[in-house]
């Protein structure tokens, strides 16, 4: 008996997703009854993590073994296995998908004159049927552990069948989110938010510093570099931050390329919850919208830059800055 089995009506559609968390080279699989979890991560800093739903398939079947349990033994119902991300996206884009950059109609960002990539046209175009071109089908398979995982593509009467090695699964624990002791917790609109990293990369950080406040300036993203220094913040304008909760002034700093490992995830997504705990780890949880209204979440977390002894870390202020 097959352990798994999934169809989508659009391998582009998954290709899109998965691409979101495209910073390492293999990702973490876990299958359940609600869905498969793609997990990446690299030097137990940062991870990224793409859910694909149960909705987001035609079809979905997954039938765990038992393996001879007892009622009173813990029921273990999920298979997890490695594979390489890098591999899984060149065969969903087997049949010469390539993304569309050219969209038209730019529009105002809404800040500093700073037009966003992804603002022209908005975030839910990269889904729709006139971008992703003609549907192909995607069938996967996963007979048992340790098993390939095949894929099928259909497109135009065309079917091309990859199977992909799967390797043992490692021992890899979730950066925790201390949800009980939230430092910050704000929801906006997520091509501000790329906006902001990308205006920063002028001056070649190499890290980041977040700071959000009760009191004005609300959120500063900021950054240092051999450039110079640069600074965008935002008003607590609920046309600019929906949801805004921050009972004490937070600071902390992160590497900036670690962060911007998820422009991605930013540049296609509607909105992003940006959540700090008091230990600083920082959580951007991304809603995605895809094909007939349905939407999907991609998660990254990120662990603060904590500076060696006797390094000084980066003043979180800056001279120049943008204001939202």
């Amino acid at each position: 008996m097959t352990l798994f089995t999934a169809v989508s009506d659009s391998a582009r559609q998954l290709f899109l997703l998965l691409k979101c968390i495209n910073f390492a080279q293999k990702a973490q699989v876990r299958l359940t009854k609600e869905g498969v979890r793609f997990t990446v991560e690299e030097s137990r800093v940062i991870q990224g993590i793409a859910f694909l739903e149960e909705a987001l398939f035609t079809s979905y079947s997954y039938l765990p073994t038992t393996n001879n349990q007892t009622e009173e033994d813990e029921v273990d119902d999920t298979a997890v296995f490695q594979i390489s991300l890098t591999a899984l996206l060149e065969t969903l884009q087997i049949f010469g998908f390539t993304e569309n950059r050219d969209r038209s109609a730019a529009r105002d960002s809404g800040y500093g004159g700073v037009t966003g990539s992804l603002a022209r046209g908005g975030p839910g175009q990269a889904f729709e049927n006139r971008v992703l071109g003609m549907k192909s089908v995607c069938r996967m398979s996963y007979e048992a552990i340790g098993e390939p995982l095949c894929i099928v593509l259909e497109e135009a009467g065309v079917t091309t069948t990859c199977e992909m090695v799967t390797y043992e699964a490692e021992d890899q624990e979730e950066i925790p989110l201390q949800r009980d002791a939230l430092a910050l917790r704000i929801i906006m609109r997520s091509s501000w938010l790329f906006d902001a990293i990308k205006e920063l990369a002028s001056t070649s950080p190499s890290r980041l510093t977040i700071a959000a406040s009760p009191s004005a300036p609300y959120l500063m993203l900021s950054s240092n570099g051999p450039l110079g220094s640069a600074a965008v913040e935002f008003s607590k304008d609920q046309q600019l931050l929906e949801t805004f909760h921050v009972p004490k002034r937070t600071v902390n700093t992160y590497k900036y390329a670690l962060v911007k490992a998820a422009s991605r995830a930013m540049e296609i997504a509607s909105k992003v919850s940006i959540r700090g705990d008091e230990q600083g780890v920082l959580s951007l949880q991304f809603l995605i919208e895809v094909a007939e209204g349905r939407v999907s979440f991609i998660d990254f977390r990120f662990v603060p830059f904590l500076p060696e002894d006797g390094e000084d870390e980066d003043d979180d202020g800056t001279d120049e800055g943008q204001s939202q």
